[in-house]
């Protein structure tokens, strides 16, 4: 009777062989894919002549200067304070109804393109105008908002 099989043994290459089984692969990949790698080797010698690789190659070799150079400008305090503006900025941005926020900045542009059309006319604003200005429906929407934005914003100063 036969004796079972307990182990296989894989076929060992040489090193020589191995090389060569490495370089047929190497061979098929690239004729199989000539397409790309001759778009590949375009773009690279586009970059090239750009500029764009001796650029990169001196960034990498200057990587820990550029890093100190990055590390000290964000740590200024200007840019610090200029992060955390825009972090309490956008916590309330995102706190606000987009439709309300979207009709408030409309009507904001609306009001300064009339006010830069009254600007144009040269004419003085007398205290009966003011007057008069508080029966117009438009003028009296903004100030009633106005007033009542200040009233709003001047409770949550105080929280």
């Amino acid at each position: 009777m036969a004796q079972p099989i307990t182990e296989i043994k894989k076929p060992l290459l040489s090193e020589e062989e191995e090389k060569q089984q490495k370089l047929e692969d190497l061979t098929s990949l690239l004729a199989d894919n000539e397409e790309a790698l001759n778009r590949i080797l375009g773009i690279v010698g586009e970059l090239n002549d750009m500029g764009v690789l001796e650029a990169a190659d001196s960034m990498i070799q200057a990587k820990e200067k550029i890093s100190k150079i990055a590390l000290h400008q964000i740590s200024r305090e200007p840019v610090t304070n200029l992060i955390n503006t825009l972090m309490g900025a956008s916590s309330g941005l995102m706190k606000a109804d987009p439709e309300v926020t979207a009709k408030l900045v409309n009507s904001a542009t609306a009001g300064m393109n009339e006010a830069n059309e009254y600007v144009k006319t040269g004419k003085k604003v007398s205290a009966l105008a003011l007057i008069k200005a508080l029966n117009d429906p438009d003028v009296n929407r903004a100030i009633g908002f106005g007033l009542h934005f200040l009233k709003g914003m001047g409770k949550a100063l105080e929280e």
